[in-house]
């Protein structure tokens, strides 16, 4: 009974508090939206990037972008370290009053910048030194992001073959839906109908005919071969008009996104399982640190990520076609995500067995040891069957756990291809007048990415970068809130909505840094140094610091203005 309260009264925080309450607030003293403004989708409209997109289908393509697989991975290895109430508050508060805020204002402030980025704002609001070091460290964080989640992708394909027919499958379909909608006008629900049909039709097909390859395949490991496939993807989704395949794809994605939703609520509902995680474990985690600032770290998408912004300001804002869809589908993306992340923490924490119990296979079922032999991919899956299964007995554990891994393989593949683009963008708007101008200008932008994420994913080298993924995708937060903060205070707007929780995130992201970082050059007994990320972790302290200088800069000439006036 107490999952059903939790889940209940995080819904309604989400709806009331959230989405009509504060994202209210947001609205008027901040973003005051007005669809007499021409938006870039429409006064920019090229048909490859800028493409004015219906209100539902840019929902899809935000939300499964942004989702990944940060709102299941972080809250399993917070619960699995602090325990679910600390989790859980983090996720509600943090979603709330930091993430949402964060997605919304990034959107609409890059709206109203002609759909640029975070970092071509900075070059306006702080300075041009400050937009190029912010370009290059989000070109960077992009590279690994690519890299590691098209791994992941790879990873999935090669343990679960039968995921291979729907996750290759959807393209085709998302390129027969885009074609019939946006050129021959087929009406959008008759569209969405088809082509959703189409897609339950290749889950059949790829349960019936799996495609394990051999080892190996064209000179390649089955897992390479597939890493080489999904950057090919990748590379012709970034370059193709946003409205042949990316924009439907990760529609039409989104509804695998909503069924496992679905299921996943509807069995929380039915089965109403026992909370089993424990409340709380400890303050020290003895894998991953205090529970202040590790916490609020590790939870990364399901509160709030940096990633978000550069989905908002790299794709999205380029498709809004009225700014009054700004708010349902920043805002209400973000607390969507929560949604998500809560739906995990209390399968997870109710779907499995967290202590050993007589007449189960802990191998099978239980957390800690699952998460041992199979790690979190395997966690959430065994999770969601289980309790899939008690809900829907029709529907074999195996079948339901499968439906949790395409869904998730959804979420990564959209991240993946979405993040792809933007770093393309990025290095044409930090490179500019150096690039060759026409076409070929995306194409020498796409290989200045590529290359570098096929190395760091064929040598897998993104393993050794990883642990620090987390506070770096909470860094480029709360500098996107920082950017944002210098904006509004040139238009004489309210900055504390995004200034207050930039220095949150600031210094709860350098408190994680410096605590990673003395770690990984002066390691406790027993484990060796990691100078590689030590170093990497002061490089990302330095630039926090000096994007912070930069706005404290910003701030104090503005006062400085505003006094000479007065006299």
């Amino acid at each position: 009974m107490l999952t059903l309260v939790i889940f209940f009264v995080s819904v309604i925080l989400f709806f009331v508090v959230g989405y009509k309450f504060y994202a209210g607030i947001i609205d008027r003293d901040i973003v005051q939206p007005d669809d007499n403004h021409e938006t870039p989708a429409n006064t920019l409209q090229d048909g490859v990037d800028y493409v004015p997109a219906p209100e539902i289908v840019l929902f899809g393509h935000h939300f499964s972008s942004i989702a990944g697989a940060g709102p299941i991975i972080g809250p399993i290895v917070a619960v699995a370290n602090f325990g679910w109430a600390a989790t859980l508050g983090w996720i509600l508060i943090g979603s709330i009053f930091i993430g949402a805020v964060h997605d919304y204002v990034v959107l609409m402030v890059s709206v109203r910048n002609k759909g640029k980025s975070m970092s071509d704002v900075a070059k306006s609001a702080m300075s041009p030194f400050a937009s190029m070091i912010f370009s290059v460290f989000i070109w960077l964080a992009l590279i690994l992001i690519v890299s590691v989640f098209a791994i992941l992708a790879a990873k999935t394909l090669v343990v679960q073959p039968e995921m291979v027919i729907p996750t290759f499958g959807i393209v085709l379909v998302a390129m027969l839906f885009g074609t019939a909608v946006y050129r021959y006008k087929v009406n959008l629900v008759l569209g969405t109908v088809l082509a959703v049909g189409l897609n339950i039709f290749l889950l059949i097909l790829g349960y019936w005919f799996p495609i394990p390859l051999p080892d190996p395949i064209l000179g390649l490991s089955p897992l390479n071969f597939w890493f080489v496939v999904i950057l090919i993807y990748c590379s012709i989704a970034s370059i193709l008009p946003v409205n042949i395949l990316l924009q439907p794809r990760d529609y039409i994605s989104t509804y695998n996104l909503y069924a496992c939703l679905g299921f996943g609520v509807g069995a929380l509902i039915w089965t109403h399982p026992h909370l089993s995680a424990p409340a709380f474990i400890s303050f020290q985690s003895t894998g991953q640190g205090p529970l202040y600032p590790m916490l609020f770290i590790l939870v990364a998408c399901g509160a709030v990520s940096g990633f978000h912004a550069l989905v908002g300001g790299g794709t999205t804002s380029k498709q809004l076609k009225k700014e009054s869809h700004g708010k349902p589908v920043a805002y209400g993306g973000m607390l969507l995500e929560g949604v998500l992340a809560v739906m995990t923490l209390l399968m997870v924490g109710g779907g499995l067995y967290w202590t050993a119990t007589e007449g189960v296979d802990m191998d099978q079922m239980g957390f800690y040891e699952l998460l041992k032999s199979g790690g979190w991919i395997i966690v959430f899956g065994k999770a969601f069957g289980n309790l899939v299964h008690q809900f829907l007995p029709f529907i074999p554990l195996t079948v339901a756990g499968m439906i949790a891994m395409i869904s998730l393989n959804a979420f990564i593949m959209t991240t993946t291809d979405t993040a792809t683009r933007i770093s393309r963008f990025v290095v044409e708007e930090m490179l500019g007048e150096r690039l060759p101008q026409g076409k070929i200008k995306k194409y020498i932008a796409l290989s200045i990415c590529i290359i570098p994420i096929f190395i760091i994913g064929y040598t897998n080298s993104c393993n050794t970068v990883w642990p620090v993924f987390g506070a770096t995708n909470q860094l480029i937060a709360s500098l996107a809130l920082f950017v944002v903060s210098s904006y509004l205070l040139g238009l004489k707007k309210p900055t504390l909505y995004t200034l207050i929780p930039g220095i949150f995130m600031l210094i709860t992201t350098i408190s994680a840094l410096c605590w990673q970082g003395y770690n990984f050059l002066i390691p406790p007994a027993g484990k060796q140094a990691n100078h590689l990320l030590g170093v990497l972790c002061i490089i990302l302290i330095l630039l926090a610091i000096f994007v912070a200088a930069e706005t404290w800069r910003v701030f104090t000439d503005k006062r400085k203005v505003e006094k000479e006036g007065e006299k």
